[in-house]
């Protein structure tokens, strides 16, 4: 049930430059364009235009790049792991 490809660099923090990120990994996903109000990490609402669902064996904390198959390069707002015994768990992830 995950159709589409994503591309995640996994943020790991500030350096001198600005961001720095992990080397680029290709996850499996089910990618859905869904405008909603969320809270960012400092708890100030933001919006998200794109919702995406990974294993939840995949990291992707927030502050991560995502890039999804039609080529849009977005920042993860949140990331969340839903785990339901005896049925199928994912990690929900709302990007920019």
């Amino acid at each position: 049930m995950l159709p589409h490809t994503v591309t995640i660099e996994v943020y790991l923090g500030d350096a001198a430059y600005g961001p720095t990120y992990a080397a680029p990994v290709t996850a499996r996903a089910y990618v859905e364009d869904e405008i909603k109000t969320v809270r960012n990490a400092q708890g100030e609402e933001v919006v998200s235009g794109t919702k995406v669902w990974l294993f939840p064996t995949q990291d992707c904390p927030p502050e991560s790049r995502l890039t999804t198959s039609s080529g849009r390069i977005q920042s993860v707002i949140t990331s969340g792991l839903f785990v339901f015994p005896g049925t199928p768990s994912h990690r929900e992830v709302r990007l920019t």
